[in-house]
């Protein structure tokens, strides 16, 4: 995933990313451990062991989302965009079979909306100096299912208004606006442009490890026919 994140967003803002969305999720799990102690009054809530960096691994495939979401994997035939909702499902259903994985979906959960909020309001791009990704694409109610996004898109809006402070006008092609003014980060344009560097990189990336494999299967024959 370094692979692909580190090129686009270069070096600093990739360990921005770490160190905001590993500090983020750690703290909203710990308070989640001492909300769920004070609501059921179980010691268990204190001392159930929470580390581990999945969160973060979360909040990655939500950049690789951004960045390449229509790129299909090889053998699931499943695009990059349903990765971060996937992980997600699959987590929450194994802990019902296993109750010790349960403890990993609070940081699995945080790591994910945390990895969201920062890549759609707070991430600065320094070739623009705008902040965040306001595509319709990169909506919270695309990691649900079609059928659901009516339902999930009014739900999202009042949450965003109530934390982030800002209406989003859909129908304004310039995105978000404010006062009639549109607020920083609100480009469509470049929303596409880093997904098509990020596609790009996807496949040179690809291109390499292909002719570095057929290197490496050529060698063995060269230097048969030098032994020859």
């Amino acid at each position: 995933m370094g692979k692909l994140l580190e090129p686009i967003w270069g070096s600093k803002e990739f360990l921005k990313f770490i160190f905001i969305v590993n500090f983020l999720t750690s703290v909203c799990v710990f308070i989640t451990a001492i909300a769920l102690y004070y609501l059921t009054m179980q010691e268990k809530y204190l001392y159930m062991p929470l580390s581990g960096f999945h969160g973060l691994l979360a909040g990655f495939l939500v950049g690789i989302k951004q960045i390449v979401p229509d790129q299909e994997l090889y053998l699931l035939k499943i695009k990059v965009k349903w990765l971060p909702s996937l992980l997600l499902l699959l987590s929450i259903a194994i802990s019902f079979f296993t109750p010790e994985s349960a403890t990993y979906l609070p940081s699995l959960i945080f790591g994910t909306y945390i990895g969201w909020i920062y890549l759609r309001y707070l991430q600065r791009k320094p070739e623009s100096k705008l902040r965040g990704d306001p595509s319709e694409d990169f909506a919270f109610s695309t990691f649900f299912p079609e059928f659901l996004r009516p339902i999930i898109d009014p739900i999202a809006s009042i949450f965003h208004r109530m934390l982030c402070g800002k209406s989003e006008a859909s129908s304004n092609p310039q995105g978000y606006t404010l006062g009639g003014a549109p607020l920083l980060g609100s480009d469509p344009i470049e929303a596409s442009r880093r997904r098509e560097r990020g596609a790009r990189a996807l496949e040179e990336r690809l291109a390499a490890e292909k002719l570095a494999a057929g290197r490496d299967s050529e060698e063995p024959h060269i230097d048969g026919n030098d032994r020859v």
